[in-house]
């Protein structure tokens, strides 16, 4: 498939994760994908070098020359990682951007997962309209957090490790503690509401966006949910990361 970066009003994205790595073009005016998104498997190990080779292969399946948005599982300060929870730990102290700008011929730009899925839910998905402090909650294998106020992020908020009755608050929140310890949905969505009310008596959100992949099934636990701010579900679940990616991307290169 060969399309250029010249296609007016599109931004390209990267979502790296554990198990894939994807891709897809974006339309700017609505956060639609421009055609289908292109996966591959994330090699193991997970390496910086593997990784960037299969993120390169599919921003080259695109033939895409501009612009490149690319978001990573862990913390990423001015291009370099700094945590690596599912991938290789050799990522840490490695530049992103740097290992990533050799083998592709685009401007990159680089952001953790979940802050590229909360600019996404915000510009285009859940979050549209809101102008105070938004806190997108991704449930999965950890916690991640997006902090956006007034339209803009506060990058690499790693609330998920705040204190939960002496324990790290995503090893007994997090969607994965649900079936490593056997819980009912009503016992797990405890968990949640008193780690979602901790957040909120420290930071006073005015919404939270609730994302991650246990979002597909939001009957199950989020009517169970006990806060005084109010709750909605993210809307682009499988695609926030590349939409993130490509409009951090665009903004970079504006």
């Amino acid at each position: 498939m060969a399309v250029t970066s010249q296609l007016a009003g599109t931004a390209f994205g990267i979502d790296i994760g554990g198990t894939g790595i994807k891709g897809g073009i974006v339309d700017l005016a609505t956060g639609d994908l421009v055609g289908e998104r292109f996966r591959i498997d994330t090699p193991q190990p997970a390496t910086p070098d593997a990784v960037t080779d299969t993120a390169a292969e599919v921003a080259n399946h695109f033939g895409w020359t501009g612009p490149i948005g690319v978001d990573f599982p862990g913390v990423v300060q001015n291009g370099v990682v700094h945590t690596a929870a599912n991938v290789d730990k050799s990522w840490i102290g490695t530049s992103l951007v740097d290992t990533l700008s050799a083998k592709v011929p685009g401007q990159v730009t680089a952001l953790n997962d979940a802050d590229a899925a909360g600019l996404a839910e915000v510009r285009y998905g859940a979050g549209v309209g809101q102008n105070g402090l938004v806190i997108m909650v991704t449930f999965g294998t950890g916690i991640g957090i997006a902090l956006i106020s007034g339209g803009k992020l506060v990058p690499n908020a790693e609330l998920g490790h705040i204190e939960l009755n002496g324990h790290d608050a995503e090893t007994k929140a997090a969607a994965s503690a649900r079936e490593r310890d056997g819980l009912t949905w009503e016992h797990w969505t405890k968990r949640a509401s008193k780690y979602l009310v901790a957040l909120e008596n420290l930071l006073w959100p005015d919404l939270f966006i609730l994302g991650g992949g246990i979002s597909k099934k939001p009957e199950k636990w989020v009517p169970g949910l006990k806060t005084r701010t109010p709750l909605v579900v993210a809307k682009l679940i499988n695609n926030a990361g590349i939409v993130g990616s490509a409009l951090a991307a665009h903004e970079a290169a504006s």
